[in-house]
């Protein structure tokens, strides 16, 4: 581009990618927005038809007065808000737990290559496991409260190791000689260049990690809790009672976007950084 071309703005052509990039974002966004209607139509239009019986789905215009009708606790029945907060917090605890174990074992595993050549199956088999058998036994053990959390972890853990495990096995060899040349030590080596170089390994484990936390937290609340949405789904789906189930799992959606958001905005100031 000519000095003139620069001083008299953006060409035509980049004025039309640009709108040609805004009109597919909005496709997409309107597109995303289609389904969700339809699947709302379907949902309330479907039961009301008696095409599916409403006993086993309830009705999304059910969902906003029930929610209101269970913000006030009772001396039966907690409000959801204490629910919702019950669940988050275990969440949140073992989402950071499982990523700080997960980082530690990893970079053990990196300082020590003949330790990952021994734990490697192990750690393939426990990852693999179905961590829902563990459950009964992470009662006993833990109790009904840690049980919670136990699960939280354990549903997450694994993966997370082996996803970080692969992001620092990943790292170009090059940019550790050219350390090691510079005189660098083998813990220097790991936090200025494997660390810093595994930043969107580490972004991803995360994305992994909200969803495989919510779900242990779920799975121990399913047995054990008194208090969580896990336990109001399971209370719920017992005394039928489809438009408790359903508001619960409307919350665990809008507390899984949220998750999801805080991750995209803190990958996107990272890699702004980088």
């Amino acid at each position: 581009m000519s000095k003139a071309d620069a001083a008299n703005g953006p060409s035509a052509r980049y004025l039309e990618w640009l709108r040609q990039e805004r009109r597919g974002r909005l496709t997409v966004r309107l597109a995303q927005l289609g389904l969700l209607v339809v699947f709302l139509v379907l949902w309330e239009v479907l039961p009301r038809l008696n095409l599916i019986n409403p006993l086993f789905t309830s009705y999304p215009s059910t969902i906003w007065p029930t929610f209101l009708e269970m913000l006030h606790a009772t001396p039966q029945q907690a409000s959801i808000l204490a629910h919702t907060w019950s669940t988050v917090v275990a969440t949140v605890v073992g989402f950071t737990a499982a990523m700080v174990l997960g980082v530690a074992i990893a970079a053990a595993l990196w300082w020590w290559p003949k330790l990952y050549k021994v734990l490697d199956p192990y750690l393939v088999v426990a990852n693999a496991m179905p961590k829902t058998a563990f459950v009964p036994i992470f009662y006993i053990w833990l109790g009904a409260t840690l049980s919670i959390y136990g699960m939280s972890l354990a549903i997450s853990l694994f993966i997370t190791v082996l996803m970080i495990y692969s992001g620092f096995q990943g790292i170009d060899p090059n940019k550790i000689k050219l350390a090691q040349t510079f005189g660098a030590t083998k813990g220097q080596i790991l936090t200025k260049v494997i660390l810093p170089g595994s930043v969107p390994t580490l972004i991803a484990a995360l994305k992994v990690n909200a969803g495989l936390s919510l779900v242990g937290v779920i799975v121990g609340e399913f047995q054990s809790a008194t208090l969580g949405l896990g336990y109001l789904i399971q209370y719920g789906s017992q005394i039928f009672k489809m438009n408790i189930v359903m508001t619960a799992i409307t919350i665990l959606a809008i507390v899984s976007s949220l998750m999801y958001l805080a991750i995209y905005w803190l990958e996107t100031a990272v890699m702004k950084r980088r």
